[in-house]
């Protein structure tokens, strides 16, 4: 069973309360989703992110592949970290840590996903031209849209 892991960090010009109301309301979600994926939440965020909430999503993670998302916040420590569990959904296992830290002039976002692809080898194979380069562009797009809404990080 091979694991991968993707770490991806970005800096942004705000409060550390601004960040974490903006990380921790579900409904954001699909502002940083690019719109080929048809991203739709179907329950779970009408209300602040807590540990143990389940949400459920419809997404399309490839063309023509429409799928349900289901996760669960497992954990929970305000203005730090969260992280969501997929329960269901396109990958054979999800643990998605997200961490929010004060720095100088803003916030230092980190995301660690350790994950699994479906398919034993065949997941395995095609990995490195499929699944990693679409989940490069999707953490890609979601650094685009935070600076869209925030603003580009500068502290020289």
């Amino acid at each position: 069973m091979k694991i991968y892991t993707l770490h991806k960090t970005q800096k942004l010009p705000i409060s550390l309360d601004e960040a974490w109301d903006f990380l921790c309301n579900p409904a954001n979600l699909s502002k940083l989703t690019p719109s080929e994926m048809n991203m739709t939440i179907i329950s779970g965020a009408d209300r602040p992110m807590y540990a143990g909430q389940v949400l459920q999503y419809s997404v399309t993670p490839l063309p023509g592949f429409k799928t349900k998302w289901v996760s669960e916040i497992t954990q929970y420590e305000h203005k730090k970290y969260f992280v969501d569990d997929q329960l269901y959904g396109p990958y054979a296992f999800w643990h998605h840590k997200h961490f929010v830290h004060e720095i100088e002039g803003g916030v230092e976002m980190e995301d660690i996903i350790d994950y699994k692809v479906p398919f034993g080898v065949l997941g395995q194979l095609v990995h490195p031209f499929l699944v990693k380069p679409k989940l490069d562009a999707i953490f890609q797009y979601r650094k685009e849209q935070m600076e869209a809404i925030f603003g580009s990080y500068n502290n020289s």
